[in-house]
């Protein structure tokens, strides 16, 4: 390459004062650049890391939850429609008369045993202050259907209201009804009872066997005799006291305890 006239150096290459020197504060900008994306980069991977963690957290939340399960007071609107029957007869109770024979079932996938809601259905019916003391009136609790002669069963809202409208009763999956050999109790009344109902779980469960089971006795509804007063057992208690006080039976200190028939 031929040289430069005047300096030697080859043509066309710049002169030395062409050349600027680089100062520090020429690489500023790109080694600015540099660490921001190297500060971008590590943000975004923490950031990466806390949504894990977040995500991870809320998995096991979630996961606890599942595991806890419902609360002991749910219950499912509906079953299978299916029900199974408690086994073994009962001992007869009552002093005379003829034995009114029941038999008790419990509707699937409901979480209810049916060993053991026979067993509340029996304390009720062989209690004294039940329809038994009467004195004229016996009752047992047995397993084949050609053998008795109505059954109760604890049926979820929807099956409930279906089973009643059978008959042309309308509970609005909410209350529970008798048709002629069903006494059908709606679970969700069993396990809450009712609001304001002013006595424990245990009281509304002994109103709603006795209520309804002394309709397959041939009873009829009955009013609240005044403010203060036990509600009769025949009373449409879960529909509100109207004053009375919430009473689960039909023989108080031995007399038989009734209302006025609502007309």
């Amino acid at each position: 390459m031929p040289s430069s006239p005047l300096d030697g150096r080859p043509a066309g290459s710049p002169r030395p004062s062409d050349r600027r020197p680089v100062r520090p504060r020429d690489l500023a900008l790109p080694l600015g650049l540099m660490l921001l994306a190297v500060a971008v980069t590590v943000g975004l991977a923490q950031a990466g890391d806390r949504a894990a963690r977040d995500s991870e957290g809320r998995g096991r939340a979630v996961q606890g939850v599942l595991e806890q399960g419902p609360p002991p007071s749910a219950y499912p609107a509906a079953g299978a429609g299916q029900f199974l029957v408690a086994g073994e007869d009962s001992p007869v109770h009552g002093v005379d008369g003829p034995v009114a024979r029941y038999r008790v079932a419990v509707e699937q996938e409901t979480g209810q045993d049916p060993a053991g809601f026979a067993a509340d259905v029996d304390a009720v019916l062989s209690d004294p202050r039940s329809w038994i003391g009467s004195g004229d009136l016996r009752v047992q609790r047995v397993a084949e259907l050609d053998r008795a002669d109505f059954t109760v069963y604890l049926a979820t809202p929807v099956t409930s209201e279906v089973m009643c409208a059978e008959g042309g009763l309308s509970t609005e999956g909410y209350t529970s009804c008798r048709l002629p050999g069903k006494v059908i109790i709606n679970l969700a009344r069993w396990l809450e009872a009712v609001p304001d109902y002013g006595a424990p779980l245990e009281v509304y469960q002994a109103y709603v066997i006795n209520h309804e089971v002394g309709h397959e006795f041939g009873q009829w509804h009955e009013q609240c005799p005044g403010p203060g007063h036990p509600a009769p057992v025949m009373q449409q208690q879960t529909y509100g006291l109207v004053g009375c006080l919430a009473n689960a039976w039909p023989y108080l200190d031995g007399q038989r305890y009734a209302g006025d028939l609502v007309p």
